[in-house]
């Protein structure tokens, strides 16, 4: 197909998804929050689940992890429009906690399909869940941020790109940094040069307090307890 047919086909799969009741998780969420972005974009990001903002508004990456997100990639002179956006997950798990693997094993598919269609060069996965999934591999993402890997998913030769999901940065100006200094790579990823560069070694950081003025302490799960951030979830970041 080209990218007209891939585009309406995904389209198409996009309304059907809306009504998926393939996982307990449909019967909680206000709605699917298939992806949004360019059909035809060279780069996807992948996140882990909506959070409260994305299952009131239906697009993924809202909130000050979205704002975020977008100043990374007016950063290396993207927009939302020009890439394409999803996660693991299509619905809102109840109070942001972890994906389960049953919920996970029913919502791959979605994935894999938007994949298929998108056809990215570059698949970047920010935060555990999208990295494990999609590499095959458990290491956490604190150990492969920012190291590409070639792979085939979805019947497509993809470039995986692991990086910290914005909504932990938000707590860890370490972790900012690293987010920062990975996503300035993209361009040269994008163009196809992906020799794995020299890096110097990475420090490890401590949890941040949640800002002022936020509530809740619940804990940032996808970074594996290598590095942690405090209230994330009840800002609907994730």
């Amino acid at each position: 197909m080209d990218a007209a047919d891939r585009a309406e086909v995904l389209a198409h799969y996009a309304a059907e998804t809306a009504g998926c009741r393939r996982c307990p998780l449909s019967e909680s969420r206000t709605q699917v929050v298939f992806g949004s972005g360019n059909p035809d974009a060279d780069l996807m990001l992948v996140g882990e689940a909506p959070g409260f903002h994305e299952d009131q508004g239906g697009l993924p990456f809202a909130g000050q992890a979205g704002d975020l997100l977008a100043r990374l990639l007016a950063g290396i002179d993207l927009g939302r429009d020009d890439v394409f956006l999803a996660n693991v997950l299509k619905c809102r798990p109840p109070q942001n906690r972890d994906p389960l693997d049953a919920e996970i094993t029913a919502c791959e598919p979605h994935l894999f399909r938007q994949i298929e269609l998108v056809r990215p060069r570059v698949v970047a996965t920010l935060g555990n869940f999208a990295t494990k999934l999609l590499s095959g591999r458990s290491h956490g993402i604190t150990r492969v941020h920012g190291q590409e890997q070639p792979l085939e998913l979805g019947g497509t030769d993809i470039l995986l790109y692991p990086l910290y999901h914005p909504a932990a940065a938000l707590y860890t100006p370490s972790m900012l940094r690293a987010l920062e200094d990975d996503f300035a790579r993209l361009p040269q990823l994008l163009r196809g040069d992906n020799a794995l560069e020299t890096r110097s070694p990475r420090l490890a950081v401590a949890p941040s307090e949640h800002p002022e003025g936020t509530e809740g302490p619940e804990i940032v799960a996808d970074l594996e307890g290598d590095v942690l951030a405090a209230g994330a979830t009840q800002l609907g970041l994730f």
